[in-house]
């Protein structure tokens, strides 16, 4: 297959932040070999070799504009493709003096640090949020149990006054039952009044 050549420099906050390294990771992912190396003042130059469509894939993950955790943002790429020479064969990154190298990863450290207190103080943050709609939801859940509350209040007083039209209504059953034996003699009695009053008349 085809070689191709890419020579990249990157622009932007890419210099005493691990942008680097994060290069690197991304070049031994996708198998490529590649040097990056500083150029003064502020850019980084990064030179890798493959097929042309892994190249283009790796140029488009080095523009990095937003890293969850180090400060890196690429403004800008010049990419610019060539013949491959085979002159590396694996990732390297060419350090430069020690003691600017050594400052280069205080830098770093100390961005990766005040990147976890941000992401501690936005993590604090979003704990109070989290424990305000706990709170709304509990004001929530208490105004429901109350409506509850009143609706069994409410369930008690018809079963109480269902039980009071019950009550009345054994209570006129059984007067009905009493007044039966009345009845069945009054009109007894009202028969035999009739058959007098027709003997009457006939006397």
């Amino acid at each position: 297959m085809t070689q191709t050549r890419a020579t990249i420099i990157a622009k932007g906050e890419v210099q005493r932040v691990g942008y680097r390294d994060a290069v690197e990771k991304i070049a031994r992912k996708l198998k490529l070999t590649v040097f990056v190396d500083n150029l003064k003042p502020y850019d980084v130059r990064i030179v890798a070799e493959g097929e042309e469509g892994v190249l283009n894939e790796f140029v488009a993950q080095i523009r990095i504009t937003r890293h969850p955790i180090a400060p890196i943002s690429v403004e800008d790429l010049d990419v610019e493709f060539g013949a491959a020479t085979k002159e590396f064969e694996y990732f390297a990154i060419r350090r430069g003096d020690w003691k600017e190298e050594l400052g280069e990863r205080m830098d770093t450290a100390g961005a990766l640090l005040y990147r976890s207190v941000e992401l501690g103080a936005e993590s604090v943050k979003i704990g109070k949020k989290m424990l305000g709609k706990q709170d709304s939801m509990l004001e929530k859940q208490d105004s429901m149990l109350e409506k509850q509350d009143k609706t069994i209040e409410i369930l008690e007083d018809v079963r109480e006054d269902t039980g009071e039209i019950t009550d009345a209504l054994a209570f006129l059953k059984e007067i009905y039952r009493e007044t039966s034996g009345l009845r069945d003699k009054y009109g007894v009695l009202s028969r035999d009044v009739e058959a007098i009053k027709i003997k009457l008349k006939a006397g």
